[in-house]
């Protein structure tokens, strides 16, 4: 039995560690940790969609579900907002809030220079209706890379609330993971619940929102402009599926998935 196969194997050179395309820092310890989205839109989709609609389960599992770090509730007169949170047993106005006990912990671990600069939970803005909120997590993503905040897809929406999307440079702007949000019914409460995601965070290439890349576009005004091989394409497409004599189902769902696995970087040999 060779005795040199262990000195070999510590030769062996370690590992190269993989940048993480993102990574959730958790600031308020009791927030839910986000989690991958679903593609089953947090099991709303109806299970035909599920299972055939390939572009409504892409959409839905593309991010990830950042939740409210406590239950808590508004209510909008028109005018003034008020707040309350689970176990609080009142209403108080909102204007500018700390996360409860928040501030506290917060200046307990924060360099000296930092203490005091907590980020608020809560906020109303100028604007009627408008709230600002922190879900309790700060976000950095792999250089060039962005994130985009907005509504988890394809989840029924409230009809008491709206949310504001945005795009945030999170490679370089290491700062509380936020969301806008409009409120839309006044004098009701409007609850958010602390295990149900509120947002879905999506990452992007900077590139693919840049003014260069958005401005290179076609317009073809006139179906009589179409080329043969885009006729050949919507055969395929459209006309093919139904000339079949057996019709599989799900047949762009299937061909997607074929061309996803065989994509380098995926597993594919």
């Amino acid at each position: 039995m060779s005795t040199d196969a262990p000195s070999r194997q510590a030769q062996q050179p370690a590992p190269e560690k993989k940048t993480p395309l993102v990574s959730f820092h958790r600031f308020i310890p009791t927030a839910r940790l986000p989690q991958r989205a679903d593609r089953s839109a947090a099991g709303s989709l109806p299970t035909r969609a599920f299972r055939y609609c390939e572009p409504s389960t892409s959409a839905s599992g593309y991010g990830y579900y950042v939740f409210p770090p406590i239950s808590f509730s508004l209510q909008w007169d028109g005018n003034d907002i008020m707040w309350t949170w689970e176990g609080a047993g009142t209403w108080l106005p909102l204007k500018s809030v700390q996360f409860p006990n928040f501030r506290d912990l917060f200046d307990s671990v924060a360099p000296e220079e930092i203490r005091e600069y907590s980020p608020p939970f809560l906020g109303a803005l100028q604007e009627p209706g408008l709230v600002q909120l922190w879900t309790g997590i700060v976000a950095r993503t792999a250089p060039g890379w962005s994130l985009m905040v907005r509504a988890p897809a394809n989840v029924p929406r409230s009809g008491t609330y709206e949310l504001f999307e945005g795009i945030i440079e999170t490679d370089h702007w290491f700062g509380p993971l936020i969301t806008n949000m409009r409120l839309t019914k006044t004098d009701v409460p409007i609850d958010f619940r602390a295990d149900f995601p509120l947002l879905q965070v999506q990452p992007l290439p900077r590139q693919a929102y840049e003014e260069a890349t958005l401005n290179n576009y076609e317009l073809v005004p006139d179906i009589k402009q179409l080329k043969p091989e885009d006729w050949d394409d919507y055969y395929d497409t459209v006309v093919r599926p139904h000339v079949q004599e057996v019709r599989p189902r799900g047949q762009y769902a299937s061909a997607a998935r074929k061309r996803r696995a065989a994509e380098p970087g995926n597993g594919s040999s």
